[in-house]
């Protein structure tokens, strides 16, 4: 790959996974890194770390592998620079969707990908990649948008996203406020709000009822194994009817009868101006 790519923040603990990935697959990169720690990190993979202003000329792709609560300065720190064309692919929903991206530039692509991580039930057979939550290892699909710019530019997106999170078994094409919904909706005010209650659950089995601590967390986990197999279709759904009974049941002691409107664009949006401006 001959193909001029620019990361910004090619050092720090996301973006050096990225950068890692592109450097291996022969793009012409661009490393750009201001921090001695990440400049360390790059230069002990063999990648020489650059300044936007060397980094940034000839680019085709602009990777902003960037906190979300300065994207848009930067991106409108370099936009002025970018010549029409040049994309802007950003790894997560957050600062797009609470549209602090240059509106001043409907000439460059904005682009949004990101990964959904390795599955749960996968086909891995060598235990590096069983055991490799995060991806770049295992097989993951990931989820791509193409926010503004040409249609023909969706393929260099994917291309792009593609090779920063291989091995990738499927690219889903969604709109930038569906990977919103994703995330931080889904995987984050959803799943990961009823991941944090079952490690309070687990708590609460061994500092209030005296349960082994171990013995809650094995049976915890092993039933989630079964239940999510059953629920997303890996396993027939076999539960008993009284099981049945007592999930209605469970529901309306825990979950509030709204709950759903935490994937609702405006609860979404809310979340994005969360993440990105630290309020709403």
């Amino acid at each position: 790959m001959t193909r001029p790519v620019a990361v910004l923040g090619a050092g720090g603990k996301m973006g050096f996974r990225v950068t890692k990935k592109l450097f291996d697959a022969g793009y012409d990169l661009r490393a750009v890194e201001i921090g001695e720690v990440g400049r360390a990190r790059l230069a002990d993979a063999g990648i020489t770390a650059t300044d936007a202003a060397h980094g940034l000329p000839g680019a085709e792709v602009v990777v902003l592998a960037l906190p979300d609560n300065i994207i848009g300065r930067v991106a409108a720190e370099i936009a002025p620079s970018l010549p029409a064309g040049t994309m802007l692919l950003i790894l997560d929903a957050a600062a797009p969707y609470a549209d602090v991206l240059p509106k001043d530039r409907p000439d460059l692509t904005y682009f949004v990908g990101h990964p959904c991580h390795p599955p749960l039930y996968n086909d891995e057979s060598d235990w590096e990649a069983r055991r490799d939550y995060h991806g770049g290892v295992a097989k993951q699909a990931i989820v791509c948008a193409l926010m503004q710019g040409p249609e023909e530019h969706y393929a260099l997106g994917v291309e792009i996203c593609e090779a920063m999170w291989s091995p990738v078994t499927r690219t889903h094409r969604v709109s930038v406020e569906q990977l919103a919904i994703l995330e931080p909706g889904l995987s984050e005010m959803v799943a990961m709000c009823m991941i944090d209650a079952m490690t309070e659950a687990v708590e609460e089995c061994a500092t209030r009822y005296g349960i082994d601590r171990e013995a809650a967390k094995d049976f915890l986990i092993g039933h989630l194994n079964v239940e999510i197999a059953m629920w997303f279709g890996y396993s027939p759904k076999v539960p008993s009817d009284a099981a049945l009974r007592l999930l209605e049941f469970g529901k309306s002691r825990i979950m509030r009868p709204d709950w759903r409107e935490a994937l609702s664009p405006k609860v979404v949006r809310q979340a994005a101006d969360l993440i990105v401006h630290g309020k709403i």
